[in-house]
């Protein structure tokens, strides 16, 4: 059953910091991070003072204000004060590339850029053409760069909240998918509230006393909702960690932070878990969260075994603004993405859209109430995707007899080879379980004008014949006799997005290439 908003009329999702001071958190840490540590207070008066700013710069009531910013406290601050002055704040990567900067600013007409004094050469190379912009950053200097701290210092800290229409344009994330240009997802203000009082309170049921940690960046919907809006709607501290993901800074992170919830993915879970020196890491964590791709069984049983603790895979989507459909603590069921949060409806279609009940494989549509309106000057991509209540997710899932359902791959990746279908996932799973295999990303290719199936592997040492044949070997055993890879290629580095999904798009077009 869909979720029912429980947001008034009149609703800015700025307003959470005032409600946590108001209940007396005025003095609690709210934002740890390597340049600040934030109490709920500091977090008020900030957002205040960066929404005068904000609006001394020219920004009014649905301007888009461009967040081009790392994981530091400078980032809640700016996302909260856009909204609290009816703006609107698109958060992107600090790590994109110079045309994709381009992009957002033509796309979205923002004039503000908030940034990182270590982003400004970059953006100002990549947006030279654009000398009507305005940039804020810390420590920063140049034409039209605003010093950040020095602008705060320079207001009041006390803001009224603007009287926002809760169905009003909250923000933006931007979605990149294979092709195309990255498309403008709209998110509503109340749709914050919503992934709060589902998945948050329903499935994770985080609390006041926890303390998150997201290796995902707040950019991006998943780190949006671990970082920020979860632990704000529930008076609870957020870690930031600027910098890169990688292994070693994650690991200290964990031992001096101790905190009590850790979203992750699989990528980052797989690596942990052959850190030999990851063991006493996670003694402070209660629950282990996973999303951007399926959870491979073996990673899941290994951090079982290994720390104590099981990992919560669940799928979201930048448009759904995160997850609908999960597993859940004390109830994992391997293999499987779980059931549906709590708030949210599934359904499988096949080919021609007509639903299908019971067991089945098919497209996944999903519909609740934190979807977004729509994409931003994409008027026809919105009505292919989002029909009626429903959004159709562009993955491949199987409605098991028990009712789980379990990813089988995106509809675009789904292999067909001899007539038959081939699940990228399920190969890739299996292929990964094999002692040998550190990372591996299973794509169509054709060979001779047929289609075959190619598998790309970072191996532990040196990869050869004799391994590529023992990985066939090995599917061969495992799987249908046909669901083997006929092509084995050893990488040293698979294409990946910064939350460590392979992009399986980029080894076609390597295979092409290669052709």
């Amino acid at each position: 059953m869909q979720a029912t908003l429980v947001a008034p009329e009149r609703y800015n999702a700025s307003q959470v910091v005032d409600r946590n001071v108001d209940a007396g958190r005025a003095d609690k840490v709210a934002f740890r991070a390597s340049d600040a540590t934030l109490t709920y207070d500091d977090l008020r008066r900030q957002v205040n003072r960066m929404g005068r700013l904000l609006r001394e710069l020219g920004v009014r009531r649905e301007d888009r204000v461009l967040l081009v910013l790392d994981d530091t406290t400078v980032f809640p601050i700016a996302f909260l004060a856009a909204m609290r002055i009816g703006a609107v704040p698109v958060p992107v990567s600090h790590l994109d590339k110079a045309a994709n900067f381009r992009h957002f600013v033509e796309d979205s007409y923002a004039e503000v850029v908030v940034t990182d004094a270590a982003c400004l050469p970059r953006l100002a190379e990549a947006l030279a053409d654009h000398a009507e912009l305005r940039y804020l950053a810390r420590g920063g200097e140049g034409p039209g760069v605003v010093e950040l701290d020095a602008g705060l210092a320079a207001q009041s800290d006390e803001l009224d909240p603007a009287p926002t229409h809760r169905d009003d344009a909250g923000f933006w994330l931007y979605s990149s998918g294979s092709t195309g240009k990255p498309k403008g997802v709209v998110h509503l203000q109340h749709d914050i509230e919503v992934t709060c009082e589902t998945y948050a309170r329903q499935v994770l049921d985080l609390r006041a006393d926890d303390v998150t940690f997201s290796t995902t960046k707040l950019f991006h919907a998943y780190g949006l909702g671990n970082g920020l809006s979860f632990p704000l709607w529930f008076g609870a501290t957020s870690v930031l960690m600027s910098g890169p993901t990688r292994p070693e800074p994650i690991l200290a992170t964990l031992r001096e932070q101790q905190p009590t919830v850790f979203f992750s993915v699989p990528a980052l879970y797989a690596a942990i878990l052959r850190d030999p020196g990851a063991d006493g890491s996670l003694g402070s964590v209660r629950l282990c969260v996973s999303a951007a791709e399926a959870l491979p069984p073996t990673t899941l049983s290994g951090f079982r075994e290994r720390f104590g603790l099981d990992i919560v895979d669940g799928i979201g989507s930048t448009e759904m603004l995160h997850i609908f459909c999960s597993n859940a603590p004390g109830r994992i069921e391997p293999g499987t993405t779980g059931r549906p949060v709590p708030g949210y409806d599934l359904r499988i279609v096949d080919e021609d859209g007509t639903v299908l009940e019971g067991p089945a494989v098919g497209s996944l549509e999903v519909r609740g109430d934190s979807c977004a309106a729509y994409y931003w000057h994409q008027h026809e991509k919105t009505k292919s995707c989002m029909r009626g209540d429903w959004f159709t997710t562009g993955d491949r899932y199987e409605r098991r007899p028990d009712g789980a359902y379990s990813y089988v791959g995106r509809s675009d990746d789904m292999l067909k080879v001899g007539g038959l279908w081939v699940s990228p996932i399920d190969m890739e799973n299996e292929l990964i379980a094999h002692p040998r295999v550190l990372g591996v990303g299973v794509v169509g290719v054709t060979v001779d004008g047929a289609s075959r199936v190619a598998a790309y592997v970072e191996c532990d040492g040196e990869g050869d014949d004799a391994l590529a044949e023992e990985l066939r070997t090995w599917c061969k055993e495992r799987m249908r006799r046909y669901e083997y890879p006929h092509v084995v290629e050893f990488v040293g580095d698979l294409p990946r997005t910064l939350n460590g999904k392979v992009q399986r798009f980029r080894l076609r077009e390597m295979a092409a290439g290669r052709r």
